[in-house]
């Protein structure tokens, strides 16, 4: 007699799982897609910098406007100072961009 109970106890709690399952694998499916995080630019640096490199550096257009320049600056000074470990080459290379792009002539080449 108890056998048959909890056979018919095991089959509703699987069906009941189940179909909580297939329930969260459709809302899975239909969330909003997640932003993907920013990819940077993959290549070195080019020997002698020129505008696109200095756009792609900071992160913006090449006709950006002087205050998304020094914002875009700013941001990415931040994250690679040399007093906060950053490298004292990509710094000198940020520098460099800021300048080419704001447009303060040609400073020449990195320091390095």
């Amino acid at each position: 007699m108890a056998t048959p109970l909890i056979a018919g106890l095991s089959v509703a709690a699987a069906a009941m799982s189940g179909k909580y399952m297939i329930r969260a694998w459709q809302a899975f499916r239909t969330r909003a897609a997640m932003p993907r995080v920013r990819r940077f630019y993959p290549g070195g640096f080019q020997g002698e910098m020129n505008r696109r490199e200095a756009a792609l550096i900071l992160g913006v257009r090449e006709r950006a406007t002087m205050d998304k320049i020094k914002e875009a600056h700013k941001r990415v000074m931040v994250a690679n100072h040399p007093d906060a470990g950053g490298s004292h080459y990509v710094a000198s290379k940020i520098n460099e961009a800021k300048d080419m792009l704001m447009g303060k002539g040609k400073s020449g080449a990195s320091v390095f």
